[in-house]
Order: structure tokens, then C-alpha cells, then sequence
């Protein structure tokens, strides 16, 4: 599976930018979606994350209410990452993930639980 993320860019605090996460090659095998973010300095952060059947999504805390994350329906179609109300902090390499098992809330978190990862996207936050 091969994961091309597209999307960042430089936008003002408050303001808004959409990602988008783009599956290709044995995408009939990926059960869920995720959205992972790296500051230099810190471990990659989890962010958001999608069932490809169901359409379960989850939230990191610090996003919930601003991010949202949508599509991946049987690994094909583009996954989003819409973010609003961005914030200096937001600043950030974002990754989307691929994942060929079940996702639940405790194996979203891990980046273990991915085995196909795309190129990050630049995401700056200006105040």
C-alpha cells in the first residue's frame, strides 16, 4: 500500500486547511486510516483516526472539536483531515498511516499498529 498525503501549508492562527491521504496498490487489505503529527524535538503524535468499514473515528484531546477526519471507505477513497480553529501549537509534519487490523481506541494511539506510513506535509501556524 502506498499513502501520498497532501495538503499543508501556512495559514494564519484560527484559520483553515484540509489534508488529504490518498491509498493505492492493496487497499482491499487496510482496515483503518490515522493521522499522526511530528514536532522536532518529540515522539510522532497521534491524531485522528478512521475505520474503513464503519467509519469509526477517533480524536486526539488537544484536536477534538477543531479536526475532523472523514473518507478511506474500503481504502480507496481519499482520507481528510479538515482542520479548523488552527492553533500556533498545530504546527507540525503531519503523516497519514495505513493499518491492516481492527482499530480500537488503545491501538490507534500506537504508530506499532501501522505498517504502511505516507510522506509527511508540512503544516505551519502562524500567530
Amino acid at each position: 500500500v502506498q499513502l501520498q498525503a497532501s495538503g499543508g501549508g501556512l495559514v494564519q492562527a484560527g484559520g483553515s486547511l484540509r489534508l488529504s491521504c490518498t491509498a493505492s496498490g492493496r487497499t482491499f487489505s487496510v482496515y483503518g486510516m490515522g493521522w499522526f503529527r511530528h514536532i522536532p524535538g518529540k515522539d510522532r503524535e497521534f491524531v485522528a483516526a478512521i475505520t474503513t468499514t464503519a467509519g469509526s473515528t477517533w480524536y486526539a484531546d488537544s484536536v477534538k472539536g477543531r479536526f475532523t477526519v472523514s473518507g478511506g471507505a474500503n481504502g480507496k477513497n481519499p482520507v481528510y483531515l479538515q482542520m479548523s480553529k488552527l492553533k500556533p501549537e498545530d504546527t507540525a509534519v503531519y503523516y497519514c498511516a495505513a493499518a491492516n487490523q481492527a482499530l480500537n481506541s488503545i491501538a490507534v494511539l500506537r504508530t506499532t499498529t501501522y505498517e504502511y506510513w505516507g510522506q509527511g506535509t508540512q503544516v505551519t501556524v502562524s500567530s
